[in-house]
């Protein structure tokens, strides 16, 4: 069953000196607790949709994916609120995954790594890429008005991010929304695991927000070479890119954008 992404509402409207009541369309955020061969890992707060990528593509970002093979993915749920039908959603490897470390605390829609027990825990198993293919910057350069067209949850609310894979010659491979950013990149990370095509060190990362650690290390972990974004890096995103290797180009801009590894 296909989950809305939205919700219609009536709010109060002023336009100058004019008040009214008029509808308006949010974003739905709810829960999904994500597990792996049964076991809590997360709850993270998405907007319902490609949930199953979600799932994969963060599993696959904290490393509990490498070298096991995903045998399937399911939604479940308690069945005793209609929002919450759909809400858990567990990945299998028949047992052959390590038992996961659940998160100390709930990830939010603003946070891809909180509850994490360490950030060098994140990096220490990751190692410098290697044989990484050059995007061109006219590429890079050109994305957001590439994947803009394709946003089309944020036409209609301005309330979610999007993500986003490319290749060299600037063809889009996937391109997810939600209402975090790391979310979306989960989501194209999932996809390109379920198709087979990590690491993805030929394709570059697009993102609608800003660059922050989470963002570059999940680059990182699904091997991509390039993360470009359209507003700002921190500097630990920096210092991750570059040890990563990874191009890490931001403040995307009609005709321009900063360099930043």
């Amino acid at each position: 069953m296909a989950r809305s992404r939205t919700r219609r509402l009536v709010v109060g409207r002023r336009d100058g000196d004019r008040s009214r009541r008029a509808p308006d369309v949010v974003a739905v955020e709810e829960p999904l607790e994500i597990r792996l061969d049964g076991h809590t890992v997360t709850t993270t707060m998405r907007t319902p949709g490609d949930d199953h990528e979600l799932a994969v593509g963060f599993l696959w970002a904290e490393g509990l994916l490498h070298g096991v093979v995903v045998h399937g993915v399911r939604s479940c749920g308690l069945g005793l609120d209609e929002r919450a039908a759909f809400n858990i959603v567990d990945v299998s490897t028949g047992g052959t995954a390590q038992p996961p470390r659940p998160r100390l605390t709930t990830t939010t829609s603003a946070c891809g790594v909180c509850g994490s027990a360490s950030v060098d825990g994140l990096l220490d198993r990751l190692r410098p890429l290697d044989h990484i293919a050059t995007i061109d910057l006219d590429v890079l350069v050109g994305m957001a008005d590439r994947v803009r067209p394709e946003q089309r949850l944020f036409d209609v609310t301005g309330g979610v991010h999007g993500a986003a894979a490319f290749t060299a010659d600037a063809s889009l491979l996937s391109v997810r929304e939600d209402v975090g950013r790391h979310n979306a990149v989960d989501k194209v990370v999932g996809r390109l695991h379920l198709d087979g095509s990590l690491p993805a060190r030929d394709l570059g990362l697009y993102v609608s927000g800003r660059a922050g650690f989470d963002i570059v290390q999940k680059a990182w972990a699904a091997g991509f070479g390039t993360v470009v974004a359209v507003g700002a890096p921190t500097s630990l995103a920096v210092e991750v890119a570059r040890k990563a290797r990874i191009t890490l180009g931001a403040f995307l801009r009609p005709g321009g954008l900063n360099l930043y590894s």
